[in-house]
């Protein structure tokens, strides 16, 4: 779940926001898919909504998510084989004038366990801020555009697995900078994900916002 890749059109925008969330939630990654209708739909009742938005220049919705593996690092292959993916949705969101989109997605999987193994395996591995700094400047697809600055920041401790990664990106002829935020969230079975793009100066907007919605989608999880 960004304008890095698009920065000709805010639709575009949201489609590449979705592509910037870390491996460590973006796709299947490698675990086995068993859908079970009850948890598609708990992950579709936790998502973002467009009511959940307090501005009217957003626009977006539901969308199908991307299923397929996200791409290696050199360094970064955390096993997720032996994980079983039970329920999945995404939800994507574009704001105008201003440069703006915003991505959730919630997976579940078929034991709390599973969730807690792929954590220690994904998002507390060694090479995950190598990889998604990688991930984020080849996802930008705009000649000149380069990451500034990539790394974990504070989120306040909302569930038992809590972790941030923020990136600014400067884009070439352009005096203002961006910056691409990652929540991830994990409790009991789900694992949940915000992921954002703004303008820099709006960074703190953003994070109280980012902060109000991961607690909505908590207070939404049923599995």
């Amino acid at each position: 779940m960004s304008d890095v890749r698009r920065t000709a059109t805010v639709a575009a925008a949201a489609a590449a926001v979705a592509c910037l969330v870390p491996a460590a939630r973006a796709g299947s990654g490698g675990e086995k898919i068993a859908l079970v209708r009850a948890d598609v739909a708990a992950a579709h009742a936790a998502l973002v909504r467009r009511s959940d938005l307090r501005e009217a220049v957003w626009t977006g919705g539901p969308i199908k998510p991307d299923l397929s593996p996200p791409p290696r690092c050199r360094n970064y292959h955390p096993k997720k084989s032996d994980l079983v993916l039970t329920g999945v949705a995404e939800s994507s969101f574009a704001a105008t004038p201003v440069r703006r989109a915003l991505d959730s997605e919630v997976k579940i999987l078929r034991t709390a366990r599973m969730v807690s193994l792929g954590w220690r395996r994904e998002v507390m591995a060694p090479g995950v801020l190598a990889c998604q700094r990688h991930q984020l400047a080849a996802s930008m697809g705009t000649p000149g555009a380069r990451v500034v600055s990539f790394g974990r920041i504070p989120f306040p401790r909302v569930a038992r697995y809590v972790a941030q990664f923020r990136g600014v990106v400067a884009l070439q002829g352009q005096t203002t900078r961006l910056v691409v935020d990652s929540v991830l969230v994990s409790r009991g079975r789900s694992e949940i994900s915000i992921t954002s793009l703004a303008p820099l100066a709006a960074r703190a907007k953003v994070t109280a916002e980012e902060r109000r919605l991961v607690r909505l989608m908590l207070s939404r999880l049923k599995a």
